[in-house]
């Protein structure tokens, strides 16, 4: 369940023109998605990231005031995640500095069932500025996009989840949902679970992207401390790979193993399903 289950009216604010919006991690999963919808509205664009022409970067603070200035809206993308550490430290800070650049709406993207992430949430909401936190689960272009995607051509998803179904959503749905909630009235101070429409196992995703591609595809499952050395194997340093799997073991632990109606309070229809996304992506 989300916190609160009546759809806001889906009206916006001001003239699209008349807006200017910060997109950090503009380059990430979601930031790519997010600033063509909110181009195609006419609303102005930064693209905030470490290389582009709005110079954006989490670990370089200084950076922060000149992208946010004369923005009136930003999407808050933390990298790496919401709930890794410093990142309350970086919320809090942040939310100073967009409160000081006159920002008049953020909203955050977070992650569903981290406890460690509603302490970010709540560090980023001291700053006074009205505040929608999305939390979603995890995402079916984990599969296509990133170090899973790699697995798929030795025929293998890797991943230490056990047998535990997860609501995967799309991200082409959570970028509708972004974008609406930084554009329209009525979802400031509230906070929204998205997922897809059902739970799956990997197993149950395996068996989607195999039918899709027209091979077979297997899920592995990893125990947790040979996860972390495959981590460690492929680069990452050790307390990086140690955070890396105690996330998703908490994660996938099965408390998240249920769909929401975050999609659909929000965007007035229902998420497309896994199985939909695998046609679109391995399939077409």
């Amino acid at each position: 369940m989300t916190e609160h289950t009546t759809s806001p009216t889906r009206t916006t604010t001001a003239p699209s023109g008349d807006l200017t919006v910060l997109v950090t991690a503009a380059t990430g999963k979601t930031g790519r998605r997010v600033v063509p919808r909110l181009t195609a509205r006419g609303i102005t664009v930064r693209a905030g990231s470490r290389t582009g022409d709005t110079v954006f970067d989490w670990q370089a603070p200084d950076t922060w005031a000149p992208a946010l200035q004369g923005v009136q809206r930003a999407y808050v993308n933390y990298y790496p995640d919401l709930a890794a550490p410093g990142a309350v430290e970086a919320m809090r800070a942040f939310g100073a500095t967009a409160a000081k650049s006159g920002v008049s709406r953020l909203v955050l993207l977070s992650g569903r069932g981290e406890p460690a992430a509603v302490a970010a949430e709540a560090a980023l909401a001291e700053c006074g500025v009205p505040l929608t936190v999305v939390r979603a689960s995890f995402f079916a272009q984990n599969f296509s996009e990133g170090p899973m995607a790699e697995g798929l051509g030795r025929g293998e998803i890797a991943f230490p989840a056990g047998d535990t179904a997860e609501p995967f959503i799309d991200a082409e749905d959570l970028a509708d949902v972004l974008v609406a909630a930084l554009v329209e009235d009525g979802h400031e101070g509230r906070t929204y679970e998205v997922t897809g429409p059902r739970p799956m196992t990997f197993a149950e995703v395996a068996a989607e992207v195999s039918s899709a591609l027209g091979r077979e595809v297997r899920y592995v499952p990893v125990p947790g401390a040979a996860y972390q050395a495959a981590l460690q194997e492929a680069g990452l340093s050790e307390p990086e790979a140690m955070w890396l799997t105690d996330l998703f073991t908490t994660l996938l632990d099965g408390h998240n193993a249920s769909s929401t109606t975050g999609v659909r309070e929000l965007l007035g229809r229902e998420p497309g399903d896994f199985a939909a996304f695998a046609r679109r992506e391995w399939g077409e």
